[in-house]
């Protein structure tokens, strides 16, 4: 039996102050002018829904060629006792690895079932429709609450869960319907009603039924899921939702998603920055900016360029860069980037956010020899890719790749020595608390790059189990602070939750000098710890990371105590260690580094094999951890610089 809570009052934030303001009503009547907006169901969704224009010729000859090799396999099938392992060994890889390449399949096949008019795609259109709509459930398992509700390890089919993946499911079904919605008629009269039936079970009715859901925001606390599932939502609703007696419900889910994405934009820093970091930036603040865009085609209404948050998070993945396909990370998110991110919603958004620099960089990622988008996107992201002219002939030339940039939100520091460039090195430094999203305990941590490579690093995340986001999350080492670039003090690391967080003493950018000085103290629980100021100096082409700390015991006399004191820095690439410095030859062949401290701390280096792919792919084999013992003592100093002359040699 589903359970119907109380609605929370209506909420009204930012996004809902500008879309009054330009519908010209006041705010408590901004709903009944979102219902009096709303195109027809047939025009609600920016795509001709013959899709009567020639697809990318590239993308195009690339979709055939994988589906051409999937005609004659079976499709595939994720399993129930796949789905049952989550509550056993805690995979969710073996069932999510099927079902998404089913979803893959299905949006290659729709899309040539409409750029080709071939009766051989719309039939295997329709097996892929069918199957999804005969799953049990179209949530995750790992996300499905049918354990804590029912006490079931499988989906508890008349109470379903609305998150990610159901999301995902009912927004690829409802772009589907509007591009094939006529062939659909013709040749399998009665699919498109089974595909509405499903989505007002699995989705329009849990989600006007149940307002409990925790990527609503309503505690206060809001995430990526919140513009992901709302997006979705949308796109079903603007769609499906076509019946003579649903414009109601139609206007009332609009209206719902609307406060829902407010919150999101609510919570949205003023500098734009993301504490999941740049790799969640596209399941994130993309997802909104692609949600308002659909709205914005939908009503006319179009706040992106006047909500100062929403153009400055426009420009945070051109922040995040470093060089090549290398990028800040933080928390959960990876070093290196692949091209599968859906640089075309970035280059949209940036066009309406009027950002030039950030449209310039999302068109670095336009290459016309290669598709302009991939089906790994999802369907509706390929769509508006397919049907994006400004996209399409988009051509990008240099990357920004800012000199200096500061994020208060997040309390981070990026300097190089030039802007444009990603020549000479590169630091990063992090204050922020120990209970971001996606957290990892690394409050004052550092990332340095040599010629835009990662040589200090932070791992990111290995791939995700029911241990990820549950009470062991930070019993993988991945998630501690021992595997970041932080102090380990007397034998301990940080500790997770809001309390332990950097206090910002001071942050300076000037031209040829940019420096953040934290105190570290807080992140760790050591009462005997008064302060712990580190502060991170990018000048004249080199870094130099300065500690001193203090104790209110006199155990600092003796040696710290029986635990040893380090400064710990995580490193990618070959180290000769020596006394009193490291020699790091980086990833990519980048320019070595010289990494230089005081003689008289002894260093040795840890290596950790690496056997999970989304760690081995980015780094290789093994990363290595540098640990310079400063017990005893009250400051220790660390400076790295390019060592040219070693470079020469080894390329000599």
């Amino acid at each position: 039996m589903m359970t119907k809570t109380s609605e929370a009052p209506p909420f009204r934030g930012p996004l809902s102050r500008e879309l009054a303001a330009e519908a010209g009503v006041a705010e408590e009547h901004l709903a009944a002018a979102l219902a009096a907006r709303l195109a027809a169901p047939v025009d609600a969704l920016p795509l001709a829904p013959a899709f009567d224009r020639a697809p990318d010729a590239v993308t195009l000859a690339h979709l055939l060629g994988r589906a051409e090799g999937e005609a004659d396999t079976p499709w595939p099938q994720p399993r129930a006792h796949d789905a049952a392992r989550f509550h056993g060994d805690g995979d969710r890889v073996a069932w999510e690895t099927p079902a998404f390449a089913r979803q893959h399949r299905l949006t290659r096949v729709a899309v040539l079932a409409a750029a080709t008019g071939e009766e051989r795609w719309l039939d295997e259109t329709v097996d892929g429709v069918i199957m999804l709509c005969e799953q049990s459930s179209w949530c995750w398992p790992a996300h499905d609450d049918t354990f804590a509700r029912h006490g079931a390890v499988l989906a508890t089919v008349e109470d379903p869960y609305l998150d990610l993946g159901a999301g995902e499911v009912v927004g690829q079904l409802a772009w589907l319907d509007h591009l094939l919605g006529g062939s659909l008629d013709a040749r399998y009269p009665g699919v498109r009603g089974r595909i509405r039936r499903e989505a007002r079970r699995r989705i329009f009715e849990p989600f006007l039924g149940r307002r409990d859901w925790h990527w609503l925001g309503l505690d206060g606390h809001v995430h990526n899921w919140n513009p992901w599932i709302h997006g979705n939502v949308l796109v079903a609703a603007l769609r499906l939702l076509d019946g003579d007696d649903e414009s109601d419900v139609r206007a009332r889910i609009v209206a719902l998603v609307v406060e829902g994405l407010d919150r999101y934009v609510a919570s949205l820093p003023g500098d734009g920055a993301i504490d999941e970091g740049y790799g969640y930036w596209w399941n994130g603040a993309c997802r909104l900016l692609e949600a308002l865009d659909i709205l914005a085609h939908a009503t006319d209404l179009d706040p992106v360029a006047q909500i100062p948050s929403l153009r400055e998070t426009v420009a945070f993945p051109h922040r995040m860069h470093l060089g090549g396909d290398w990028f800040v990370n933080a928390a959960d998110g990876q070093a290196r980037s692949d091209e599968s991110r859906p640089w075309h919603a970035l280059h949209r958004a940036a066009r309406r956010a009027d950002d030039a620099e950030a449209e310039a960089f999302a068109a670095l990622h336009r290459d016309p020899s290669r598709p302009a988008a991939d089906a790994t996107e999802g369907l509706g992201r390929l769509l508006r890719a397919l049907s994006d002219p400004a996209w399409l002939s988009a051509r990008g030339s240099a990357a920004p790749l800012p000199r200096s940039v500061w994020l208060p939100s997040t309390q981070m520091l990026i300097a190089r020595p030039h802007a444009g460039s990603p020549r000479g090195l590169a630091v990063v430094a992090k204050g922020g608390h120990n209970a971001e999203s996606h957290n990892h305990n690394d409050v004052g941590s550092v990332i340095v790059a040599s010629d835009g490579v990662p040589v200090v690093i932070d791992a990111g995340r290995p791939t995700y189990d029911a241990r990820t986001f549950g009470a062991e999350r930070y019993t993988l080492w991945p998630m501690q602070s021992e595997w970041h670039s932080v102090p380990l003090v007397r034998g301990a690391g940080q500790a997770a939750g809001r309390a332990h967080a950097a206090e910002l003493l001071s942050v300076r950018q000037e031209t040829g000098v940019d420096e953040l000085v934290l105190d570290l103290a807080a992140a760790y629980d050591a009462p005997a710890l008064s302060s712990w100021r580190r502060s991170v100096r990018h000048e004249g082409g080199s870094v130099t990371v300065r500690d001193e700390w203090s104790w209110s015991d006199d155990d600092a006399a003796s040696g710290d105590g029986a635990d040893a004191t380090q400064i710990r820095l995580i490193i990618a690439g070959e180290i000769e260690l020596a006394a009193g410095r490291a020699l790091v030859r980086p990833l990519d062949a980048a320019t070595p580094v010289l990494i230089e401290w005081h003689g008289a701390a002894p260093a040795t280096v840890t290596e950790r094999l690496l056997d999970d792919p989304m760690l081995s792919d980015v780094w290789g084999r093994s990363l290595r951890r540098i640990e310079i013992d400063v017990s005893g003592k009250s400051s220790a100093t660390v400076t790295m610089r390019q060592d040219e002359s070693t470079s020469e040699r080894t390329r000599g």
